[in-house]
């Protein structure tokens, strides 16, 4: 009798079967792996046999399993986004699509033709536009000439700026304002002073993303929502079991209460064993996009003016200030930097409190912090869209700099840990279209943008994994089969890999089972 290895006993089988489970037979471990038959039970994978070890006798098969020909398929560690904001990306899917558009007149353009389609009184929502290199200004007098009467609300696809027309900011109380452009914190207190959706609808269509994102290899998410995360996950799974892991992050504002009930970072909350506390969200800059990331050098243009080099959005004293008590508690920090100077200040106070946590983004390093990611044990959370879907703004805004821009290579051979997210709704929550950027670095026809920064398809999916680099026997029962192997796949098939299911905690959360 062959010997295969057992997670509940860790030693050779004996005869006695363990409890039913799944046996993925004839499925290829890893990408360029050799066949497998993997075995999964009580949410956990608890056998890897070889394909030598094939045998009527010996195959780790327990009365009442099922088993599942995958035909060569390839198994891959379940997937992660490390980086979303799950309720503006459920409901930007209902809103009018503004991406794509190269200025603020076309905004209006689709904005009347959207009106005609999205009838109603309510207030028009839109969502994705990005006036970094347009050649006009969003102003509330350009809405206001194609939809007067009608409250119209827009977001940026970066979520940093809002701009409302007229009527939507008598709605907010907010009349006198002069543009009708609001940037950074003024964007979300605007935002949030307008009618919410009911919850019930968002928590639908919260649902309907996570089984999209199931569908694409997704195995669990990071919720960054600006909102109360812990007490909407608690509800929604309350409600129904969730089609992913969700890591559901905290603000400054949420802090107190959720140290008042003794939570930390990776404590479970409701039923299911699949919503958990996420770290506390904070800021030092803003985004790109906006010219409000915190960078050493001016923005062109702006040289000699407020502003001119960025925004601080939490003084340095303050930063450190709620990091050390987090981190007290047990509740890590993950740090929103995206300009130089901002990642300076995120790693200058993970120095000074000590302590594990993440920076959000870290789009542009100087040299001499890239190696300080590892030595401080800091996670750089990274969007590698973001570098193929930035990369024109980027060379203009920080022209001379972009060889130290979405560094992914250079952190990786520093031994930094650089897990991907999509940051959506600004990339979609896709999680090949973050592992095809990162090994091609472009998503068109144009060649790689600093090709010096690509990854190996293998670095990208562990990446993608939040570190899993295989499956194995003990690991939690978070699993992808796809039909091509991604180490041999075309940049095109890799971007749009096709998904032949998916489970999560042992259970299939996408697929024909």
């Amino acid at each position: 009798m062959s010997e295969f290895v057992s997670v509940l006993s860790g030693h050779a089988a004996s005869d006695s079967s363990p409890v039913s489970g799944t046996t993925l037979d004839r499925v290829r471990l890893g990408a360029g792996g050799p066949l497998r038959r993997v075995r999964v039970a009580t949410g956990l994978v608890t056998h890897v046999v070889a394909a030598t070890q094939f045998s009527e006798r010996a195959a780790p098969v327990a009365d009442g399993d099922r088993v599942l020909d995958l035909d060569g398929r390839v198994l891959l560690p379940g997937l992660w986004d490390a980086h979303v904001h799950m309720a503006e990306w459920a409901n930007a899917r209902h809103r009018l699509d503004l991406s794509g558009t190269t200025s603020a007149r076309a905004v209006a353009h689709l904005v009347r033709e959207g009106a005609a389609r999205m009838s109603g009184g309510g207030v028009l929502f839109g969502y994705g536009f990005r006036d970094g290199l347009w050649p006009d200004a969003p102003h509330k007098r350009l809405l206001d000439a194609v939809l007067p009467d009608r409250p119209v609300a827009l977001v940026s696809a970066d979520l940093h700026a809002a701009w409302l027309n007229s009527a939507c900011l008598a709605l907010v109380g907010r009349g006198a304002h002069a543009s009708g452009l609001f940037r950074e914190h003024e964007s979300h207190e605007v935002l949030s002073d307008l009618p919410e959706v009911p919850a019930e609808v968002v928590d639908q269509r919260v649902a309907t993303a996570c089984r999209a994102a199931a569908a694409r290899g997704v195995a669990g998410v990071i919720d960054f929502q600006y909102a109360d995360a812990v007490g909407d996950w608690e509800r929604r799974s309350a409600a129904a079991r969730p089609a992913v892991r969700v890591a559901a992050a905290v603000y400054p504002s949420r802090l107190d209460a959720v140290l008042a009930r003794g939570l930390r970072t990776g404590d479970g909350i409701g039923t299911t064993g699949l919503v958990r506390v996420g770290p506390l969200k904070l800021f030092t800059d803003g985004s790109l996009n906006t010219r409000t990331a915190l960078c050493r050098d001016p923005y062109p243009g702006l040289e000699g003016k407020d502003g001119s080099h960025g925004i601080e959005e939490t003084e340095p004293g303050e930063l450190v200030r709620l990091m050390r008590l987090a981190a007290a508690h047990g509740v890590e920090p993950a740090v929103h930097a995206i300009g130089d100077r901002a990642n300076s200040v995120a790693l200058d106070a993970f120095e000074a409190v000590w302590c594990r946590g993440r920076i959000e983004h870290a789009q542009l390093l100087s040299a001499e912090d890239v190696p300080r990611f590892a030595e401080l044990d800091v996670t750089a959370g990274v969007q590698p869209r973001h570098a193929t879907d930035d990369r024109d703004v980027a060379d203009r805004h920080w022209a001379g700099r972009t060889e130290r821009a979405f560094a992914y290579a250079d952190l990786l051979a520093a031994g930094a840990r650089l897990e991907f997210g999509s940051d959506a709704p600004v990339s979609p929550l896709d999680p090949w279209l973050a592992i095809a950027s990162a090994v091609t670095r472009t998503d068109d026809e144009r060649p790689a943008w600093h090709p010096e920064q690509r990854l190996t398809v293998r670095d990208a999916l562990v990446a993608a994994a939040r570190g899993r680099r295989l499956v194995r026997v003990g690991d939690p029962a978070d699993l992808v089969v796809v039909d091509v192997d991604p180490l041999t796949a075309a940049p095109e098939v890799l971007r749009g890999m096709p998904v032949h299911a998916t489970m999560t905690d042992g259970r299939w959360t996408h697929g024909p089972y």
